[in-house]
């Protein structure tokens, strides 16, 4: 039997050029499993222009995973599926099948989807579990451990949007088994939060996770998840039924009872994904398609832009005090209203109609002053008459035929509840915290709710997830969402007025400094590299100013005139485009 070539057998400078070279070759054989997805050498792309489809997400591998699957001749949905596939592994610090997300999509036949698959509390869960004896609010066990979780709804929600896709759910796996099987080198910024999260995933696990590794990760490192991989295996052969009732569902039982937590196998029986009335509106002369609740998105992001309407704020300029100002302002008023009448419309009425009335935001703005910064304790929620994180992840997809998807999904905090599931491999989420664990009290993002946000039994939380189409002329225009807990809907808010008002490049409309106003605390959040003569103006209207690294990683994409696509990622991360 002929001895085989070591791929390494040529490294040895004795050797002439010829063998030199082709070391090198037989060294990429070597690493590359497949000619179409590269898991050790590939990079991000910025900015794609496409015809047939695009895809933009904020890992690399995740995007080409989507490309892969739009040229097989799946559609945006499918696209979006094996996107978020792949996100579960190449990007566990937000991507998983251990939490949940929002779907908003619009289809070639005019349909408009929206599809929840947020996490939801147990039924042992109750108003008061992460309080003490003296009523006061626990803050590590409703964001770390096993306590933490809400039951997952991810793998529910990819089953049931690929009722409107056109290839097997077993093809759209395929690249996300294979990443997860034979790993795939990770970034520099991976190797650092990894390393960071190394002393917690050690502290809130009973079975040691592979994401721990003693001597610290490196840029370059190979991430092999074989539990993981056999989990994704079991679901591509049984279906969503495994994961909420099969072994995987077993695995996680098992491992609620070892930490002490509350997530039973009737839980995970009783979860469902469910498909609601998307959040429709209008913005001069667009139509904004958004995520209704438990998303607080849609209702925030229309609140937001109808109380810009009658400005021109386009002649305001970019970035100047005066159109600074007013959407502070504009936010302020949102969020305040955010904090008293939003949560899951299952449990609370929520009065989305009284909400979003032209009356009403009219109402709102009478006591904004311009070059007057307003007070948190002075606007607080409006009157409604008659009334009885940052870790997310965000990709957006559109294809050739007219379909168009916006998919946001989180763990809540970055590795989420940093508590894997012994033998299954994946990270579950810590979206308890988007509860309010006693009102008046900050969450994770300082974020402050009430009643409607109280933990229930069976609840899904309140979410910042703005997962957003916008039409043109009846046809898909943007395809817009970002991460980064409460600050999601201000960016989505700025980037659609960057656009739309300002007539910026898609590339300045994502990448260009934002900011972000919440009510409480009431500072406004600016980016480091946001315009210091604006900063020192807004400082002497009376804003308190805050700077900070980054807000949010918008993905976007926008068609252009001629039909064609503009894909851009968010250059705050790894994120990448992908078109073809």
């Amino acid at each position: 039997m002929a001895a085989s070539i070591h791929p390494y057998a040529y490294f040895s400078p004795t050797r002439n050029t010829c063998y030199w070279v082709l070391s090198i070759f037989i060294l990429l054989l070597h690493f590359i499993s497949s000619a179409q997805l590269n898991r050790v050498f590939y990079e991000s792309n910025k900015i794609v222009t496409a015809k047939n489809g695009a895809v933009v997400s904020a890992h690399p591998l995740a995007s080409k995973a989507g490309l892969l699957v739009l040229q097989k001749g799946g559609n945006a949905v499918d696209a979006a599926i094996a996107t978020q596939w792949a996100l579960a592994v190449v990007y566990p610090g937000a991507g998983n099948i251990g939490g949940g997300g929002f779907m908003v999509a619009y289809l070639k036949n005019k349909e408009a989807i929206a599809l929840d698959y947020r996490e939801m509390a147990p039924a042992a869960a109750h108003r008061d579990m992460y309080l003490d004896e003296n009523g006061n609010h626990i803050i590590e066990k409703s964001l770390y451990g096993h306590l933490a979780s809400g039951v997952p709804g991810t793998v529910a929600g990819l089953f049931a949007a690929h009722k409107y896709a056109k290839l097997p759910m077993k093809v759209l796996m395929e690249p996300a088994i294979e990443l997860a099987e034979k790993g795939f080198a990770i970034t520099e910024t991976e190797a650092e939060t990894l390393n960071r999260a190394q002393k917690d995933f050690i502290k809130y696990n009973t079975i040691q996770p592979v994401f721990v590794k003693p001597e610290g990760w490196k840029k370059g490192d190979l991430l092999i998840q074989k539990d993981l991989a056999n989990t994704l295996k079991r679901i591509s052969d049984h279906g969503e039924k495994e994961f909420y009732e099969g072994k995987t569902a077993q695995l996680i039982v098992e491992e609620m009872q070892r930490g002490k937590g509350l997530i039973t196998l009737d839980d995970l029986k009783n979860y469902k994904a469910k498909f609601r009335t998307p959040h429709i509106f209008d913005y001069r002369g667009y139509t904004i398609i958004g995520m209704p609740m438990p998303s607080s998105g849609g209702i925030l992001l229309h609140q937001m832009l109808k109380m810009i309407e009658p400005y021109a704020i386009n002649k305001m300029g970019f970035h100047t005090p005066q159109s600074v100002q007013l959407m502070i302002e504009v936010e302020r008023r949102a969020y305040a209203d955010r904090a008293k009448y939003m949560g899951d419309a299952d449990f609370y009425n929520v009065p989305a109609t009284e909400l979003t009335s032209k009356a009403y935001l009219k109402k709102r703005m009478k006591n904004y002053k311009p070059n007057i910064a307003g007070n948190s304790k002075d606007i607080i929620e409006g009157v409604i008459p008659g009334y009885e994180s940052e870790e997310t992840t965000h990709l957006s997809v559109i294809d050739k035929e007219g379909n168009a998807v916006a998919v946001t999904t989180t763990l809540n905090n970055h590795y989420g509840s940093r508590t894997v599931v012994g033998g299954a491999g994946f990270i579950l989420n810590d979206e308890m915290d988007d509860f309010s664990a006693k009102p008046g009290t900050p969450n994770l993002y300082g974020a402050v709710g009430g009643k409607a946000n109280a933990i229930e039994p069976g609840k899904r939380m309140l979410s910042s997830m703005t997962p957003t189409i916008v039409l043109k002329n009846k046809k898909p225009y943007l395809v817009a969402g970002t991460p980064g807990g409460t600050t999601i809907p201000t960016s989505v808010f700025q980037t659609i007025l960057n656009i739309i008002d300002f007539k910026m490049s898609t590339d300045d409309a994502v990448n260009k400094p934002k900011f972000h106003h919440q009510w409480l605390p009431d500072e406004v959040y600016i980016e480091q590299n946001f315009p210091k003569a604006t900063a020192e103006a807004l400082t002497k209207m009376g804003y308190k100013l805050k700077e900070r690294k980054s807000i949010g990683r918008t993905e976007v994409i926008k068609v252009l005139p001629d039909g064609s696509f503009e894909a851009v990622a968010d250059r705050r991360g790894d994120d990448s485009a992908e078109g073809w």
